[in-house]
């Protein structure tokens, strides 16, 4: 007997090109040639893709993290924002500058699994709750997503 089961596939999201460190798209959001994965505007970045609803506004504060939760970089905004210099925390780990906010939650892990999963590649976007490692009282929304290449975690503070 034959049935008829509807699909369980969705739309894939469009991706988007962005700076890694200033956030700003490719000029007219075109795909860059292999070399020429510089950004032309701020000339400091390398251009990521991401899905275009994980994609980092132009003045959004975000930071690249790969799968062993080490910082890969740093935007400018993250800098004003963490009060500390890109060059002081690549290779650091990303608990030097975030925590879990949530004390409800099931603490650090929810923070390291949603990048380990971004960070493998899973499309989907999570969101979570963070702090600043060195300041308390303080909540951030964060929204973690994939992207690459190479293969990372986005994460973005809303």
């Amino acid at each position: 007997m034959l049935r008829l089961v509807p699909s369980t596939a969705e739309d894939a999201c469009p991706s988007q090109w962005f700076c890694g460190h200033c956030g700003s798209p490719p000029p007219n959001n075109e795909t860059p040639a292999p070399p020429a994965r510089v950004c032309g505007e701020c000339g400091l970045g390398l251009l990521l893709e991401a899905r275009a609803d994980a994609v980092p506004k132009q003045n959004d504060p975000f930071l690249i993290v790969d799968g062993s939760l080490a910082v890969c970089a740093l935007s400018a905004e993250s800098e004003r924002l963490l009060a500390v210099a890109e060059t002081d925390v690549i290779n650091r780990p990303v608990t030097e500058l975030l925590t879990p906010a949530d004390a409800e939650a099931a603490g650090a892990e929810n923070l390291a699994a949603a990048i380990m999963w971004a960070a493998r590649g899973e499309d989907e976007p999570r969101r979570v709750m963070v702090r600043p490692a060195n300041v308390f009282g303080v909540r951030m929304p964060l929204r973690v997503g994939a992207c690459g290449p190479p293969r990372a975690a986005l994460l973005v503070l809303e």
